[in-house]
């Protein structure tokens, strides 16, 4: 059975080693030549000073809650650069008093009945994959003591309605259990963040997650039907419905809302049934202009690819090991109902026409499974699944490596990439690191791209993460500066945060505060996640 980490990605049998660290490493020297990268083991977690816990849990509780020191360091951070490198330093600073894991429904109202009334904070966790310090309980100390509240157990499909083609989900689910019980129905979610394998529909649902579709299904959002909530005032459940115009949505209140009205404890889900039907290319061009202007064509076609990402030159090199000047753009069709070969073949001559190539052609499968696939597409896909372990073992070797997700109107591309290459730049420089900036399209709509910036630095050891903060500081100014969104998929979090608070429209600021006053009261759920804390004095002594 594999081992999570408590200080990285994924588990520990997964790890980067051997072959792949050397040829990590080799292609990282080629690139930053004077990057300093030896390797930092991680300390061992018997060694780090951890408090001990401030709150004891009422006996009525105790069955759900867990002390183990593994326990409540793997519960206090997220899975963002700068997480792993605190943990490799040792440099946990805020970790929970216990991790509370309910069972049922009734055991997550319990378990906020008594946060509120002892005055102790409660953060939502599902799979602990935050990029952005959505779990890390960073305002502890202003409550008597704060729990991981995680749904771990909270893991099953409840019902399926084969008709509506739609299932009732628990909110703790894994990614891949969810598929694994979908599969035999012939269905699925299709929905595959690149922390599938660790994290959970509630997380995905609280942060309003980006997925596999680059086109039109590229939230989950878009796959909710109605919503179960847990909130301090009382449970909130929405209707099943394919649509309605009865007012505000209520279930958007609680998508993207993070954990600070309430936890998710189910879903209605809309499902689809397994792609048959693929096709796939890798389009290469000599000029990076004229792959983003083949790319809005394509976007603007209303072909609606499954996949939409375009490369620049130094991520298709790194991330394929395919060298072209002007960057790879990835397209992919499929369909469980009839053959994509039209609509591939029309995306190609898009593509030709602004002067793309595809040196491997076109391929083509039927098949209910997803086969192996070859050529700079594959291997890209590959990488990606590897990326954040690749991440781990270099922040191990001082190396600096994050990225940056947001979106803009396809009229404000061109200024925002500058706006960012200049911003980093000045920043490596000011930090004091050599480093390269990369660009891909995780997604695209008609009206605009999600640009995916990723950071190659070589920082020094013991200074990364203030490093990498000043670097985050610029580009995070860059982005807002340039009419961008903070985040596309990330979410806010607390990190985000300086960034979304001048985004967001005053007006609905109000409306959230008061939103958040009337649901949590206490202001015991997530406190400092979208909105600064709001702590209420104990009801009761907190044992």
């Amino acid at each position: 059975m594999a081992t999570r980490s408590w200080w990285g990605w994924g588990n520990r049998e997964d790890a980067v080693t051997g072959h792949e660290r050397a040829a990590l490493t080799k292609r990282v020297a080629a690139l930053l030549p004077d990057a300093e990268l030896t390797v930092h083991e991680a300390p061992d977690l018997t060694s780090l000073r951890v408090p001990p816990p401030r709150v004891q849990v009422p006996d009525a509780l105790a069955e759900l809650a867990s002390d183990d020191l593994g326990d409540r360091v793997a519960h206090g951070h997220g899975q963002a650069f700068r997480d792993v490198a605190r943990a490799l330093l040792g440099r946990l600073d805020h970790i929970p008093d216990h991790v509370l894991r309910p069972r049922t429904e009734q055991d997550v109202v319990d378990i906020l009945d008594w946060c509120a009334s002892a005055g102790v904070a409660a953060v939502p966790f599902g799979g602990g994959t935050s990029v952005v310090g959505g779990v890390e309980p960073r305002c502890a100390d202003a409550y008597a003591g704060a729990v991981s509240l995680d749904t771990s157990r909270l893991n099953r499909i409840l019902e399926l309605d084969r008709t509506s083609r739609a299932a009732r989900i628990q909110a703790g689910i894994l990614g891949p259990a969810l598929e694994a019980a979908l599969r035999p129905e012939g269905l699925t979610l299709r929905h595959f963040p690149q922390s599938f394998e660790f994290s959970t529909l509630g997380g995905w649902l609280a942060t309003r997650a980006g997925g596999h579709y680059a086109t039109v299904y590229t939230h989950i959002d878009d796959m909710a039907e109605s919503l179960r909530v847990v909130t301090p005032a009382g449970l909130s459940e929405s209707r099943r419905l394919p649509a309605s115009g009865a007012g505000p949505s209520p279930d958007r209140m609680f998508l993207g809302s993070e954990g600070i009205l309430g936890v998710i404890t189910e879903a209605w889900m809309r499902l689809q049934d397994r792609p048959r039907w693929r096709a796939g290319a890798s389009v290469l061009f000599d000029d990076y202009d004229a792959a983003v202007a083949a790319t809005r064509a394509v976007a603007q076609s209303a072909l609606f690819p499954a996949n939409c990402r375009l490369l620049d030159p130094v991520e298709a090199f790194l991330n394929a090991g395919t060298s072209a000047p002007g960057g790879v753009l990835v397209l992919g069709f499929e369909s469980a109902d009839h053959p994509v070969d039209e609509p591939m073949r029309r995306a190609a001559q898009i593509c030709r026409e602004h002067g793309g190539t595809i040196p491997d052609g076109i391929r083509t499968t039927d098949s209910a499974e997803d086969p192996a696939r070859a050529g700079a597409a594959d291997t890209w896909r590959s990488s990606f699944l590897r990326m954040p372990y690749q991440r781990d073992a270099l922040a191990a070797q001082s190396m600096i490596v994050e990225t940056f997700e947001t979106a803009c109107t396809w009229d404000r591309f061109d200024a925002l990439r500058a706006a960012v290459r200049a911003a980093t730049t000045a920043a490596f420089r000011s930090a004091g690191v050599t480093g390269v900036l990369t660009c891909r399209f995780t997604h695209v709509y008609p009206d605009g791209p999600a640009p995916y910036f990723g950071i190659y630095a070589a920082g020094r050891w013991g200074r990364t993460v203030e490093q990498w903060d000043e670097i985050k500081t610029a580009v995070s100014e860059a982005l807002h500066g340039n009419g961008a969104t903070i985040t596309h998929h990330h979410a806010v979090g607390r990190d985000h945060r300086p960034w979304y608070d001048r985004q967001r429209p005053e007006p609905f600021a109000t409306a959230l505060r008061a939103a958040k006053a009337a649901l949590d009261p206490a202001g015991v759920l997530n406190p400092g996640v979208l909105l600064d804390p709001i702590v209420q004095p104990p009801a009761q002594d907190a044992r």
